[in-house]
């Protein structure tokens, strides 16, 4: 079975790295080694170090795992948060099922 190429737009690869460098300068900030962090998280040094590049191919539980032992796990809940964007379409669409209650005719 081949693999799918990963095609990402350059803005998210960005973001993706920076996510990476962001996490690299937390272990740095923390003085830890790659090593203890990789085994902290139970993953190789080698996915650590793509992670610090911030590389699609590694499993967004993989980020999770350094997150939890650089103790950032609750950063993750962040995502997606203020989704103001998904919020004005929603109040755009707004539709109502539901027919008006009947009068009561006296």
């Amino acid at each position: 079975m081949s693999k799918k190429k990963i095609v990402l737009l350059p803005r998210v690869k960005r973001i993706l790295v920076e996510m990476g460098e962001n996490i690299k300068l937390a272990r740095l900030r923390r003085k830890l080694s790659a090593e203890q962090v990789s085994e902290r998280a139970n993953i190789s040094r080698p996915t650590l170090v793509a992670i610090e590049k911030g590389s699609p191919t590694v499993s967004i539980g993989s980020y999770l795992l350094v997150l939890q032992v650089l103790g950032l796990e609750k950063d993750f809940l962040l995502l997606g948060k203020d989704d103001e964007l998904g919020r004005k379409l929603q109040d755009a669409q707004i539709r109502t099922n539901e027919r008006a209650p009947k009068r009561n005719r006296k």
